[in-house]
């Protein structure tokens, strides 16, 4: 027993200086490695080393342009004309003469030959062909025993017409506004055929007034006898007063008031027939 206890101790001893040993050696192995290691590294780097391994890569180089400091910029002196005597200067200072005359030669202006005026007879016969240019239309009625009036309506359905749209529409028909101060519609002859009135009484117009009025309607009516036998006149009673029912969007009636109907037309007009 006593040989295994100094055996042990024994062992203790040298495990303890062994173990003493190596922790004493052990910061010079981590001197010596960082130092071969920071070694390598500066190897590795240096491009001309001796123990340079494999191609080097090397980054191109970027040459920036030389930027140059610009020029200050100089305001432009203001040229300021006190008279009038310097229009006309050359750049070299001298004035041209604007008072010398053109070399060149002028053709004269040739007058254009007057052309001749048509003659009388020409004349007659454009205002014959055209009686409604007339301004003044003829109204040559019979006497009161002896003539007999056809008229017909045109009625605003709502509010009344404008005055400037009632004289438009007649116009446009080729009604002149005439003798007694209301519109005719001349014939071949320039004779009156058909006439328009005011609905209202006393059935006139005021040339100087009428586009600021306002009208409840038309009274158109036809004299007979007239320049136009009685049947073609009140055809062309119906015509004019079925087109300015549609220029002023109104309604159509017969002299009583009555609805101016295709069949009440067509009575009217057997009647008037009948008499001639």
């Amino acid at each position: 027993m006593p040989e295994l206890r100094w055996a042990l101790a024994l062992l203790g001893v040298v495990f303890l200086g062994g173990l003493a040993f190596w922790e004493l050696r052990r910061p010079r192995q981590s001197a010596r490695g960082e130092h071969e290691s920071s070694g390598r590294e500066t190897r590795a780097q240096s491009p001309s080393g001796p123990h340079t391994q494999g191609p080097v890569h090397r980054e191109p180089s970027i040459s920036f342009p030389e930027i140059r400091t610009r020029e200050p910029v100089h305001e432009l002196p203001t040229v300021e004309i006190a008279e009038d005597s310097l229009i006309g200067l050359r750049a070299d200072g001298a004035r041209d003469d604007l008072e010398e005359p053109f070399s060149e030669e002028i053709e004269p202006i040739v007058p254009l030959p007057e052309q001749p005026s048509p003659p009388a007879a020409l004349l007659g016969e454009a205002s014959a062909a055209a009686p409604e240019a007339r301004s003044d239309p003829i109204v040559e009625w019979p006497e009161e025993g002896e003539r007999r009036i056809v008229a017909l309506r045109v009625v605003a359905p709502g509010e009344r017409f404008s005055g400037r749209a009632v004289r438009q529409a007649l116009i446009a028909e080729g009604f002149v506004l005439g003798k007694f101060s209301i519109f005719h519609r001349c014939g071949p002859d320039g004779r009156a055929v058909v006439s328009a009135a005011n609905l209202t009484k006393p059935g006139t117009f005021d040339q100087d007034a009428i586009d600021m009025q306002r009208f409840g309607g038309l009274n158109l009516f036809a004299v007979l006898p007239g320049p136009l036998p009685a049947v073609r006149a009140f055809d062309e009673l119906v015509s004019a007063a079925r087109n300015l029912c549609e220029r002023l969007e109104g309604a159509l009636q017969d002299e009583s008031g009555e609805p101016l109907t295709p069949l009440r037309t067509a009575a009217l007009r057997e009647a008037l027939a009948n008499d001639a």
